[in-house]
């Protein structure tokens, strides 16, 4: 059988046929829900994520009104698949001991405003915090952080402990139909479609958070054309590449036995 002339043809029948390839090639591990997001605690702990006991990650649980979430006092490297709550939209924890971060708050007013999020990751990372205390937007100006393009809120002012109700309405209305958020002197808001997506989103976040302090150091930020950054975005952020990016970054976490407890499931 010949093979096609592939240098014939234009760009978008490539992307269309590339993607046709990763549906069928890109296969996704088999982990329980929970699984996925104790290791998405350690993987962003791995990726400069941690603050001590700040930040909440969630996810909702399938049954409404109801998500799971971390026990108060454990850091992510310290989160396991048996040690999550589930949590109400009043923080009320429904299984497992202990409570949820009362932060979390602000989560269900996300879930309520946004029926299409089911993770969401709030954290303190180094570099986001530090871009946060200049009181401007993220900028997305380079390939690799494509995946946060035109896909990025920003709330100039700090409300606050976001422990209230006036926090969550705050957020969830600067938030819109984005898929992240900038909160000025205080972190970054990720609300995926799934864990995997917000996996993704959070590392590129946190990374092009890095690339911004960097390149404004050395001089004036240029941007790229708007139809290009949103081919891009559309490009990397497919369910099948958040799944495969996924992936690698628990193999990578998993690496050597390291953070194999986190696995750990009785229920």
């Amino acid at each position: 059988m010949n093979k096609p002339d592939t240098f014939a043809l234009d760009k978008n029948t490539l992307i269309d046929q590339a993607h046709k390839q990763m549906d069928v090639h890109l296969v996704a591990p088999d982990y329980s829900l929970r699984q996925k997001l104790a290791l998405l605690c350690r993987i962003l702990f791995d990726n400069g994520h941690d603050s001590g006991l700040a930040g909440q990650i969630t996810a909702r649980t399938g049954t409404p009104g109801q998500f799971l979430t971390q026990r108060l006092g454990l850091g992510f490297d310290e989160i396991t698949a048996e040690n999550l709550l589930v949590v109400d939209e009043d923080l009320n924890v429904l299984e497992g001991s202990g409570m949820a971060n009362p932060a979390n708050r602000f989560h269900s007013w996300v879930y309520r405003a946004r029926p299409d999020v089911n993770c969401i990751v709030h954290t303190h990372s180094l570099h986001t915090a530090a871009l946060s205390m200049l009181e401007v937007p993220l900028q997305v100006s380079h390939m690799d952080n494509c995946v946060l393009y035109g896909d990025v809120a920003f709330v100039p002012n700090w409300p606050g402990v976001p422990v209230g109700n006036e926090e969550g309405e705050l957020i969830s209305t600067a938030l819109q139909d984005k898929r992240t958020l900038l909160l000025a002197h205080h972190g970054l808001l990720i609300a995926g479609e799934s864990v995997e997506q917000s996996c993704t989103l959070g590392i590129a976040f946190e990374r092009a958070a890095k690339m911004q302090l960097m390149a404004s150091s050395a001089g004036e930020i240029k941007p790229i054309d708007p139809e290009l950054g949103q081919e891009a975005h559309d490009w990397i952020l497919r369910p099948k590449r958040s799944e495969a990016a996924f992936a690698y970054y628990a193999r990578r976490a998993l690496r050597g036995g390291r953070n194999a407890d986190c696995l750990n499931e009785t229920r």
